[in-house]
């Protein structure tokens, strides 16, 4: 329990009007790649998708075939020999006038869901690598919590006044850069991957179509990783 398992796969699911996206971990990208837990993950994900689970307690519970989605880790880590760890999933739903977008990158590394307004499948696909590419937290500024707006105010501020700004002018500098911050972290003040003339916001408003919700898993993230000496390794055990 106490090893870590940062590295693993994310995949998205969808079947009609539900789709899941989901992340299960191994200690190493070895195993990762192979097909045994890539079978693991299509298991697990088919039996969400045919769920009603919330969360991760729920989904633990659900059952492939006669085995419950947690025995069926338990048994992955026994057989596979490295901590395998069911860390998230979220299961969506649409409705019949709104259309997933979803995306892999790098052969489950990144996955992007959304679930769009409308119902151009090419467009919401279009978003959905924006959102593997580009790594937004949000939707839109609306969405960004007042205290982290506040952060980012304050830093910038002191950065105005390390730079010698004068006083009185500083509001006015932080709130200008404060525009790069909510182009960071916010999907519709982006600049549009496949065209640097358009704002994601702009490119929806010509397509008549609005981002309803976005899910984007990075394998790993927030999680500690691994950094094995390989070298150190092999010395501690020639040593023994």
């Amino acid at each position: 329990a106490e090893r870590i398992a940062a590295e693993g796969l994310t995949n998205i699911y969808v079947e009609g009007n539900k789709a899941v996206v989901l992340e299960i971990n191994s200690e190493t990208d070895f195993v990762a790649k192979n097909e045994e837990f890539k079978s693991l993950l299509d298991k697990v994900g088919s039996a969400l998708l045919s769920s009603d689970a919330k969360t991760l307690e729920e989904a633990n519970e659900v059952l492939v075939g006669e085995e419950k989605i947690s025995d069926l880790i338990i048994n992955a880590t026994a057989t596979i020999g490295e901590r395998i760890s069911f860390r998230r999933f979220e299961l969506l739903t649409k409705n019949d006038d709104e259309v997933f977008g979803n995306y892999l990158h790098l052969g489950g590394k990144i996955s992007s869901l959304l679930i769009l307004s409308g119902n151009d499948e090419a467009v919401a696909k279009d978003v959905a690598m924006q959102v593997a590419a580009m790594r937004p937290k949000y939707i839109s500024r609306d969405e960004v919590p007042a205290e982290e707006v506040e952060h980012e105010k304050s830093v910038l501020k002191e950065q105005a006044l390390e730079e010698g700004k004068k006083e009185e002018f500083v509001d006015k500098i932080v709130e200008g850069r404060l525009g790069k911050f909510f182009e960071e972290i916010c999907l519709l003040d982006q600049t549009f991957v496949k065209d640097s003339d358009l704002k994601v916001s702009a490119f929806l408003d010509n397509k008549n179509m609005k981002v309803l919700k976005m899910v984007r898993y990075e394998v790993g993230e927030g999680l500690e990783k691994r950094h094995d000496d390989f070298a150190e390794e092999v010395r501690s055990q020639l040593n023994n």
